[in-house]
């Protein structure tokens, strides 16, 4: 079972963009599959993201590291601006 930490621009960026049908969707994701199984459950990212996974939930994803017993979440976002916001936050 690992802990989950979120980086302050999910909170205050990402998480009052989302609609609230799809933040229950996210949520049970990171709870059931996140927190449980990360590595069967996401993918790992290449180039220049290599390190970092992703968790696809529908239309969004879910940009994060595992860090010993830790899920550190960096983005949650669309798929369409994830990977711009996921350089930004990180580079």
């Amino acid at each position: 079972m690992y802990d989950t930490l979120y980086v302050d621009g999910v909170v205050s960026e990402d998480l009052p963009n989302i609609l609230e049908s799809w933040k229950s969707e996210i949520k049970q994701a990171i709870e059931r599959k996140l927190v449980t199984r990360p590595e069967v459950y996401s993918r790992p990212l290449r180039r220049s993201l290599k390190g970092y996974r992703k968790l696809r939930v529908g239309g969004y994803r879910i940009v994060f590291r595992i860090e010993s017993n830790q899920i550190k979440i960096f983005v949650i976002q669309h798929r369409s601006s994830v990977y711009d916001t996921a350089h930004e936050r990180l580079g």
